[in-house]
């Protein structure tokens, strides 16, 4: 499938997904939101893959809803979310591969919430995070208000999302919020190399392990506990299980295969 807003790559089983509005500083329409949510689904089926990055051409990540559009066209802000947004957060935390945002500048608003559903934020030290809503007379959206909270508490999060303050990635890898902040020059080396990392590990265990993170703070203990006991089961029965016992044994380097 062609792709007008986006663009993708794939290398030695690492998928990049841009953004690419950078004249608007890849801020969503309707049709960058629905080649984004189409590309998610590609790259969950294909077997071939297990790493996914998105990243923003030029000079910002994403800074959210194109309100252009939205004006222009008279549409009314739920639609907005319920076409765009939901289907996108929902394919990320269901995606079952590790998901990297690399955060290259600015995420603002929803752009900002999209990337701390990934399973890792990478940013420059340049970006910076802004929760803008409030901005503009509006609510936090994307999962910002389930996810925001569970990172840093309930009293940061208000802060952040009320006074719309701007939040530098080094302030927001000390708060806990993102995985990293790295040094311009060093930005896509580090995601590089660490995306390279991930895509050596046993793919099916980290999938699961992330659906029992998506459920972690729902689920009683109890709860939690069988389905933990569920989810190793299957883990067990994969190859890469096999071939982790296997190089433990032999004392060398697992060769996992995402099996």
């Amino acid at each position: 499938m062609e792709y007008r807003y986006i663009s993708f790559a794939m290398e030695n089983n690492v998928a990049k997904i841009t953004l690419n509005r950078p004249e608007v500083l890849n801020s969503f329409n309707f049709s960058m939101a629905e080649e984004l949510q189409n590309i998610l689904d590609e790259v969950n089926q294909n077997n071939e893959i297990r790493v996914v990055i998105i990243t923003g051409a030029g000079k910002a990540f994403s800074a959210g809803q194109d309100l252009s559009e939205a004006i222009s066209q008279s549409v009314e802000l739920s639609e907005i979310i319920e076409r765009n947004y939901i289907p996108i957060v929902k394919k990320i935390r269901n995606l079952d591969k590790p998901i990297i945002a690399a955060v290259n500048g600015v995420a603002a608003g929803a752009g900002a919430n999209i990337a701390l559903c990934c399973d890792f934020v990478i940013a420059s030290k340049e970006a910076y995070f802004i929760q803008a809503f409030s901005k503009i007379g509006l609510v936090p959206d994307s999962g910002g208000t389930y996810i925001l909270p569970r990172l840093i508490g309930l009293a940061r999060a208000t802060s952040l999302m009320m006074l719309g303050s701007k939040l530098s990635a080094t302030d927001a890898e000390n708060l806990g919020i993102i995985f990293k902040s790295i040094e311009e020059e060093d930005f896509e080396t580090f995601v590089r190399e660490f995306s390279l990392k991930l895509s050596e590990m046993p793919t099916k265990a980290l999938a699961l392990t992330k659906k029992l993170l998506n459920k972690a703070f729902e689920n009683s203990f109890e709860e939690q506990l069988e389905a933990e006991k569920i989810a190793q089961s299957e883990a067990g029965k994969s190859e890469d299980y096999n071939e982790g016992v296997r190089a433990f044994l032999e004392k060398r380097k697992p060769i996992f295969k995402g099996k």
